[in-house]
């Protein structure tokens, strides 16, 4: 997505008195006619943000703005040789997202808006809360990992959490084409770099923490401090009282809750006893689960079609987000039976046959292992799984999910997940070494695990194909490939003509 904005002209002056300003040398000529941090899509009268990168500084690119009509230029450092007024900031990201946010009238405010962050389970709770918003007659729109949900306008997803101009443009688009709510995938990397700096939130969700990112940022201890920032801003912020929605069964929940204190108001979500909404009683079926939830005094009967517990937490979330934007809960609870398939996430592979496959974006052990878990539930003769690692990721991982795919299926072939810039070949072996066993199978192709797979498939039996859910690509070291889990698995079905028709 090109990351600049182009409406309406803004006083410079006025701008800039919306963050903190280190210095200004040189004094703009003309009105401000957008903000944009990619020098190759400035246009003439916008300000440049040269952002500090691992690779490159933007610093390095203020020639190349100032030729294509930047009115200043916004550096954490001096910029030396520059025809263009340079503003120094303390940090050029949380200045961009002031400024964006200004420029657009901060859009947020005039939205009921649900941030949700975890390690898994964002994406579905985010679509969750976007359905219950719909059903409710308060049109909702969507940014997460599979799709950006606009006025009139369905965009695939560059980013689960796009940069601030982008992010404060979509919300006043959502604004001025008469959404009323907005449901936001809020990842690690958005936190840390100021990408949701300005939001106000209704509502803040923390679905869980496992292993993942690591190779960002370091230590468990860092990513939870980086999950922890969306509730620092919530008890920053001064035009909404916005609450906590918190996953008190998961470790890191209480860990928040405890972080978090009197400093805003916490709704919990989960199975234990004290839960402010409580799920008990709860029923597994290949066609949907139903449970018994307790919130705010009573009890109530949800019916939704996704399929396992780890689902039940979603819907929990949805559910008490959702009665915190405004949304009466009963009718909440009615709209939670047609929430629609999640792509990629669990998502049942079309074809009649004597056995069933699953697409799932599991790409982490706990998330992995919650899925096995969940189709465990649904007594299958056998569970054979397909799954892999990324490359250019954390390797720590790679022989945690081995084992929870080990422990959790009766057959596993490894596979190549996108390997970007890694030997394939080497992604695999790492990951091997989490397998106790010797039944496994190894295919570097994915294309060939995933038949092997289907061949492999017997009466009651069911494929979990994991790691890539709804991604219709795969990127090797040269360049991105069109590869649909969904369609792939779907296509070898349908070739396997030797099994029973059901």
């Amino acid at each position: 997505m090109k990351n600049a904005i182009d409406i309406s002209g803004h006083s410079f002056d006025s701008l800039i008195r919306n963050t903190e300003v280190v210095s200004v040398s040189g004094k703009p000529a003309g009105t401000v006619t957008g903000i944009s941090c990619d020098s190759r899509f400035v246009q003439p009268g916008e300000l440049f943000f040269a952002l500090p990168g691992t690779k490159e500084n933007g610093t390095r690119f203020t020639a190349e703005a100032e030729r294509r009509g930047a009115l200043a230029v916004f550096s954490e450092e001096d910029v030396s040789g520059s025809g263009l007024p340079v503003v120094r900031v303390a940090s050029a990201r949380a200045a961009m997202a002031d400024l964006a946010a200004a420029f657009h009238g901060n859009p947020s405010s005039s939205l009921a808006v649900a941030g949700v962050t975890g390690t898994n389970g964002k994406t579905t709770t985010a679509w969750i809360i976007r359905h219950l918003c719909d059903a409710a007659g308060r049109a909702c729109g969507l940014v997460g990992t599979i799709e950006y949900v606009l006025p009139g306008v369905v965009e695939p997803a560059s980013r689960t959490t796009p940069e601030s101009i982008d992010l404060q443009r979509m919300l006043a688009v959502m604004r001025d084409g008469g959404f009323k709510a907005a449901s936001l995938e809020v990842s690690s990397h958005a936190l840390v770099q100021n990408r949701v700096r300005v939001v106000e939130f209704d509502a803040a969700i923390f679905t869980n923490l496992t292993q993942d990112h690591l190779d960002y940022h370091g230590t468990m201890d860092e990513y939870f401090d980086a999950k922890a920032i969306l509730f620092s801003m919530l008890a920053a912020q001064t035009g909404k009282k916005g609450r906590a929605i918190v996953n008190s069964d998961d470790r890191y929940g209480r860990r928040l809750l405890d972080r978090i204190g009197s400093s805003v108001p916490v709704i919990t979500y989960g199975q234990g006893s004290n839960c402010a909404f409580r799920a008990s009683n709860i029923q597994h079926a290949a066609t949907g689960t139903t449970f018994r939830l307790d919130a705010k005094g009573r009890s109530y009967l949800v019916r939704t079609p996704l399929i396992g517990l780890f689902n039940v937490y979603n819907t929990l979330a949805a559910l008490a987000a959702v009665s915190s934007m405004g949304v009466e809960l009963r009718r909440a609870i009615a709209a939670a039976a047609t929430i629609p398939q999640v792509p990629g996430r669990l998502e049942r592979v079309p074809g009649k046959r004597n056995f069933q496959a699953f697409v799932d974006y599991a790409h982490t052990p706990d998330a992995l292992e919650n899925v096995l878990r969940s189709l465990r539930q649904l007594s299958p003769a056998r569970i054979i799984t397909v799954f892999g690692c990324g490359g250019d990721r954390d390797h720590s991982k790679r022989p945690l999910m081995a084992a929870a795919a080990e422990q959790n299926s009766d057959k596993v072939i490894v596979t190549s997940d996108n390997p970007r810039s890694e030997d394939p070949m080497a992604i695999l072996r790492e990951t091997e070494k989490g397998l106790r066993g010797s039944g496994h199978e190894i295919y570097v192709d994915r294309e060939s695990a995933i038949r092997r797979a289907v061949e492999l498939a017997g009466p009651g039996d069911f494929i979990l194909v994991a790691g890539k859910g709804h991604e219709n690509y795969q990127e090797t070291a040269t360049g991105r490939h069109p590869f649909d889990d969904v369609k792939v698995t779907a296509r070898e079905m349908a070739r396997k003509d030797h099994l029973e028709i059901r």
